[in-house]
Formats: C-alpha cells, structure tokens, sequence
C-alpha cells in the first residue's frame, strides 16, 4: 500500500492476510534493519507474534529510496516483484576508487582527471548500455560456498567472483560537475550500481566510485509513492488499537456464530 492511498482509505493494516508495503529507505539503514524495524513494530502494535515480512530487491546501508515491502500471503509475490526493472539515481566520483566501491570505505587509490573528455566518457557510457557480463564487488552480499562475499573480504580470503549476465536498458550521464557525474540507471534485477561505477571508471582508464545512490523506481512502483519510514512507524502506532479491537470484535462474532 502507498502512502497515498493508506491516507485517502485511512484503512487498517491487514498484514497477516498480506500487504505490499512501499518503503522509502532512510540512509544508513539495512534493508534486513528496515524488515526487522517492522515486524517488530507490527509485533508490539497489532499484537501479531508470528508474521511473515520479507523485502523485494537489497538496498545497501549507503543508498535511499524504494524498498518494497510483502507480508503475510503477499511474500509469495517477491520473486515476481525483484525481477521487474529498476532505476536508480545517484553521483559517480572520477579520480579515485575504494574497495567497496563506494563511501564505506576509504579511497585505496588516487587519479588525474585532468586529460578526460566529454567525448570519452560517451564512449564509455555506450560501452554499458545493453546486455553485460558483470562482477559483483567483493564486499557484496553475494554468497559462496555458503558464506558471504563480505565476509571472505573482511577477513581478507581470495574468492572467485563469477560475472554474471546483467541488461541496462538507459544509462545517462551529467557532466555539469565533473569530475562528479550524476547519473540515471535503468536496469535488471541483479545488477550492482557499484560495480557500474567502478567498471566506468576503468573504461576511461581512470578510477571511479558511487557516492551517492537512490532506488527511484521497481516495475510500475515509485519512490514518490513511498512511505517515510518515521511517518509508516506512527500510522501503525495509530492504527495498532483500532486493529485489535475490530480483530476482538471478528473473534467474538466467530463465537456466537459457532
């Protein structure tokens, strides 16, 4: 449910039957805080112990924007809903790259950007538009043999990453504040918007990193149409003691009918 629509319905919550719940993502938080941050709260003020909440599609700690959220019979819709395109907004910096990728770790190496051209950051950008084979970054959530991609690099193990098929369908560049690029993707489901800005980089024989990310769009699902996390965290407050007693009320129709 977006925001929107709760607001004009000013309806209840059914989260056991199922919602699909549209999130805008605070910075900083997990998407795996962000699930938890609600079935805890949907524990504490709909008296529901037992519910299923899951996300579909990873928003990294550093990103904002869409999350979408399933609960109840309604998690039986991720799959369908992480497949669906998606796009993003964001800066990409020239002249240095981290291991991350991005700004939650520090730079590990330095680059002139002095030399580079409009010309040749068109070339590169067409070089990743289309059908591509991708490495996911090593501090990614990807698993091998059972253990994360993060974990082997926080401990700082050789693994094997495998490139894996991805399509962008638009990718556009800003060049007003180079060597910061603000740019817009529109891509598939598995596609890391780090490794784009890092692999970018390397197309112009430079360095490169994201700093700034934010999921705009999944499918027909908008970030405009998203719920502030502190705003959805006080309409569950409000609506926790309306939902128990029309759920008391259902139970003792129930009874008498019985």
């Amino acid at each position: 449910m977006t925001q929107d629509s709760e607001t004009r319905d000013a309806r209840l919550f059914n989260f056991e039957e199922g919602e699909v719940i549209l999130i805008d993502k605070p910075l900083d938080w997990t998407s795996f805080d962000t699930v938890n941050f609600i079935r805890s709260l949907v524990n504490r003020c709909y008296g529901i112990r037992k519910l299923k909440v899951g996300h579909a599609g990873t928003l990294d700690p550093l990103a904002t924007g869409l999350l979408i959220l399933c609960t109840g019979k309604m998690t039986k819709q991720i799959d369908a809903y992480q497949a669906q395109v998606k796009t993003y907004t964001g800066t990409i910096l020239l002249g240095q790259t981290t291991p991350t990728f991005d700004l939650e770790s520090e730079p590990d190496a330095f680059y002139p950007t002095e030399g580079i051209t409009p010309e040749q950051m068109e070339a590169a950008r067409q070089q990743f538009i289309g059908d591509l084979k991708q490495y996911p970054p090593k501090y990614s959530a990807i698993k091998i043999k059972g253990k994360r991609a993060f974990d082997y690099a926080r401990s700082d193990e050789e693994i094997e990453l495998k490139a894996r098929d991805v399509h962008i369908d638009d990718f556009k560049l800003n060049l007003d504040r180079f060597p910061e690029l603000d740019f817009e993707v529109t891509c598939s489901k598995g596609t890391y918007i780090r490794s784009l800005a890092n692999d970018f980089g390397k197309a112009l024989g430079n360095g490169a990193c994201l700093t700034t990310l934010r999921r705009t769009r999944i499918g027909d699902f908008r970030v405009e149409d998203a719920w502030p996390l502190e705003k959805l965290r006080q309409y569950i407050v409000d609506t926790g003691d309306a939902f128990k007693e029309w759920k008391k009320s259902q139970m003792e129709k129930e009874q008498k009918q019985g």
